[in-house]
């Protein structure tokens, strides 16, 4: 593994490498306070992870189909199909506000709306 020198950006022929300016820029986006050393092992473990993702591009998958599980599933989930609902009056009893025949909610954010 080639090391990059702080603040030099990566080499095009290595994009797995990162700098330590990219390590600070998603530590502060994260905010997260680390030391030089940590910002150097986060450097390094991140570049680790960006090569084993880049050598995931070598794998020649043309003849897997795509799939959304491992295992075939079957969706646990009811069928779509239309019903009545309850009547509004019952689910405005069970609300702790209402305002004009709806659910009242307190206002969270500033400004007009």
């Amino acid at each position: 593994m080639s090391i990059v020198s702080s603040d030099s950006k990566p080499s095009r022929a290595d994009p797995t490498q990162i700098t330590l300016d990219q390590v600070r820029h998603v530590a502060k986006l994260a905010r997260l306070a680390l030391s030089e050393t940590e910002l150097e092992t986060m450097r390094e473990q991140l570049s680790r992870i960006l090569g084993h993702v880049a050598s995931l591009g070598a794998l020649d998958v043309a003849a897997v189909p795509p799939t959304s599980h491992a295992v075939p599933m079957q969706a646990p989930l009811r069928a779509d199909v239309v019903r009545d609902s309850l009547p509004r009056s019952e689910l405005l009893a069970a609300a702790p506000s209402t305002e004009a025949g709806a659910f009242a909610v307190p206002k969270v954010l500033d400004g007009e709306s």
